[in-house]
C-alpha cells in the first residue's frame, strides 16, 4: 500500500498543485479574519479552520502515499458506511438554516455531506472507469445514477438541494468523460429541466423563496437571500480596482454583507482588495483545477484519471457556482467558495481530493511538469 518516501517516488509529487492550495488556504484564513473581525462570536472560527488546515495537509501527505487502487477495492464499505452516516444525519441531525446537515460530536460540527462528494467521485470514478469499454446504453447510464442517488436521496431529505445538484453534476460529467453520447446528453438535459419544472413545487418554502427572489427581484427587502446579495453587489461595486485595503471594507466590517465569511467572502475579497484580488482567487482556482486536470491526462489508468477530473469538475463548479451567487447570476445556493470560504468539513473533503489527485501523480510514468 505505502511505497516508503524514496526520493525517486516523491519526485513527482505535484508540489505546484501543493503550494497552489496552502496559498489559497492561508488566503482565505486572512479573509476569514477580516470577514468575522470584531464578532465576539465568530472569534474562534479563524483558529478552528488553520487547525483545520494542518489536518488537511496531514491528509493529503497520507492519501498521496497510498496507491489510490486501495480504495478501489474497499469502495462498496466506504460507500455502505458513509450512507449510514447521512441517514443518522436524517434521523437525529443537529437543525441549522432549516434543514439537518451537521452531526454534532460534542467538539465539532461534522458535515458527512461533504465527505460524500468525495465517496461519490470514487464511487463514480471506479464504475465508469471499469466500464470503460462497455456499451454505453441505457442500463450503463442508469447504473452510474442509481451510484449517485444512493447517497444524494438522504442529502435531498435533509434539505440540501444544493450539494444533491452538485452530485449529479459529477455524475453527468463523469458519464460524459466516460462515452455518453450527444443524443444521450441531450435527453439527459431535456429530463432535467422538466424535473426542474416540476420539482419545483415540492421544494422547501425558503428554496421556493430564493428562485422567486431571485427571479422578481426587490432591491428595497432588508432581508433574506436578495438582501444578501445586493449587500454583496454594493461590496464588489465599491472595490474597484485595488479595493479599499485589509479589513477596511465598509459593507463588510459594518456587517451589512451576512454570512461574509462562507457564501459571500467572494465579495469580501472584492471589496478589500478589488478586481486584482478577486482575479488572485480566479487565477489560482484556474491553477488547482489545471493541475487536477493535467494529472487526469497523464494517469496510468481510467480510475485514476476519473479520479482526478472528479476533484476538478467539483472544484470548478462549487467555485463558479458560488461566484455566480456573489454576481447575482444565479439564486442563492449555499455552496462554499473552495479552500477559501470557512467550513473545516467542507475544507478537509476538499484536501482529502487533492491527496486523492497527487497519489494518481506519484504513480504516473514520468512527467514532465
Amino acid at each position: 500500500m505505502f511505497r516508503g518516501f524514496r526520493e525517486d517516488f516523491w519526485r513527482h509529487f505535484d508540489f505546484s498543485l501543493f503550494g497552489a492550495v496552502i496559498l489559497a488556504i492561508a488566503f482565505g484564513v486572512a479573509m476569514i479574519r477580516s470577514a468575522i473581525a470584531g464578532n465576539e462570536i465568530l472569534a474562534g472560527l479563524v483558529q478552528r479552520q488553520i487547525i483545520f488546515a494542518i489536518l488537511g495537509f496531514v491528509v493529503i501527505l497520507i492519501i498521496a502515499l497510498i496507491d489510490y487502487h486501495y480504495w478501489a477495492a474497499l469502495i462498496r464499505q466506504i460507500y455502505f458506511v458513509i450512507m449510514v452516516f447521512l441517514i443518522i444525519l436524517y434521523i437525529i441531525g443537529g437543525q441549522r438554516f432549516g434543514a439537518a446537515r451537521w452531526l454534532e460530536t460534542g467538539l465539532v460540527s461534522i458535515q458527512p455531506t461533504e465527505l460524500a462528494k468525495i465517496v461519490v467521485i470514487l464511487a463514480l470514478s471506479y464504475y465508469f472507469g471499469r466500464n470503460i469499454d462497455a456499451l454505453h446504453d441505457l442500463p450503463w447510464l442508469v447504473k452510474g445514477l442509481i451510484i449517485a442517488l444512493g447517497l444524494a436521496i438522504w442529502i435531498f431529505l435533509q434539505p440540501n438541494l444544493s450539494n444533491v445538484i452538485v452530485i449529479l453534476v459529477l455524475w453527468g460529467s463523469l458519464a460524459w468523460i466516460g462515452g455518453l453520447e450527444l443524443k444521450q446528453l441531450a435527453i439527459l438535459i431535456l429530463a432535467g429541466i422538466t424535473v426542474v419544472i416540476v420539482g419545483f413545487q415540492f421544494l422547501e418554502p425558503y428554496q421556493q423563496e430564493r428562485v422567486t427572489g431571485f427571479i422578481f427581484s426587490d432591491s428595497t427587502t432588508t432581508y433574506g437571500a436578495q438582501y444578501n446579495v445586493d449587500q454583496a453587489l454594493i461590496a464588489l461595486a465599491s472595490g474597484g480596482l485595488l479595493g479599499k485595503g485589509y479589513g477596511l471594507g465598509t459593507q463588510t466590517q459594518l456587517r451589512f454583507l451576512k454570512v461574509r465569511h462562507t457564501d459571500f467572502i467572494f465579495s469580501v475579497i472584492a471589496e478589500e482588495f478589488g478586481l486584482a484580488g478577486a482575479a488572485f482567487v480566479l487565477f489560482l482556482m484556474a491553477f488547482i483545477i489545471y493541475r487536477c486536470l493535467r494529472a487526469a491526462t497523464k494517469a496510468n489508468d481510467p480510475f485514476g484519471a476519473m479520479l482526478c477530473y472528479g476533484v476538478a469538475i467539483l472544484i470548478f463548479f462549487q467555485g463558479a457556482v458560488n461566484i455566480a451567487v456573489n454576481l447575482n447570476l444565479i439564486p442563492v445556493t449555499g455552496l462554499p467558495l473552495p479552500f477559501i470560504s470557512y467550513g473545516g468539513s467542507g475544507l478537509l473533503s476538499l484536501m482529502l481530493g487533492i491527496g486523492l489527485v497527487e497519489s494518481v501523480i506519484m504513480r504516473q510514468k514520468t512527467l514532465e511538469f
